[in-house]
């Protein structure tokens, strides 16, 4: 079928937002006296675990220590907001081509889409950040961890995501960084262009289409 959308995930694909992430978690933690730190080796172990709020129970339950279940919502949303005011000192670009990708899509009549187990206000975080606009006026559709019960491997935001562009798989492209993400796109019946990130540069992406160091090569087909 005909190109109708692209379905980019966030973190790491978007822009290298990793590392702003793992600033926002442990000044939380700090704030919150909870004793933890996340190094940058423990963070990209923890990164297997897709969504914030779980990887801090699994931390939790790693260490019998951190947080009551109970106030872990709590200490995300505090989070939230410290990773926004980080990207709002500026200094996060888009990853290499995206921009080019996008504006390719727009005038070729696509429509732009994300589907990502970061919450939504992660990613109004960083479309404020890139382009000083609302996340709804960058993306048509967004499909956000915190909308669906499994987060990836598991295929449900992608679901979400075709379902509220009301697109079939085959009328759209994802673009993700890990294997998580391509094993979540590809579950969804999604063609998929890989392009590893900082954080991601070991994982396994051979079951991607294509993959690319980054998308400044990537042509829409």
């Amino acid at each position: 079928m005909t190109l109708k959308a692209l379905i980019f995930d966030a973190d790491g694909t978007l822009a290298e937002t990793e590392e702003a992430h793992r600033q926002a978690f442990n000044d939380t933690f700090a704030a919150a006296g909870l004793g933890w730190h996340w190094d940058h080796a423990t963070y990209l172990r923890l990164l297997k675990v897709t969504g914030g709020k779980e990887r801090m129970a699994a931390f939790a339950a790693e260490t019998a220590s951190g947080p009551r279940p109970d106030i872990v919502a709590a200490l995300h949303r505090a989070k939230t907001a410290r990773y926004a005011e980080i990207l709002g000192n500026g200094g996060l670009k888009l990853r290499n081509g995206v921009q080019r990708v996008m504006d390719e899509g727009r005038a070729a009549g696509l429509r732009i889409a994300v589907a990502t187990t970061t919450s939504p206000g992660n990613v109004e975080a960083l479309a404020q950040a890139i382009w000083r606009r609302p996340a709804t006026e960058v993306f048509d559709v967004i499909a956000a961890g915190d909308e669906v019960k499994r987060k990836k491997p598991d295929p449900a935001v992608y679901l979400l995501a075709l379902d509220r562009l009301a697109l079939t798989a085959s009328e759209a492209l994802a673009f993700e960084d890990s294997r998580n993400g391509v094993m979540a796109a590809k579950a969804a019946g999604l063609r998929v262009i890989a392009a590893p990130s900082i954080f991601t540069a070991g994982d396994d992406l051979s079951a991607a289409d294509q993959v690319l160091p980054e998308l400044s090569t990537f042509r829409l087909p």
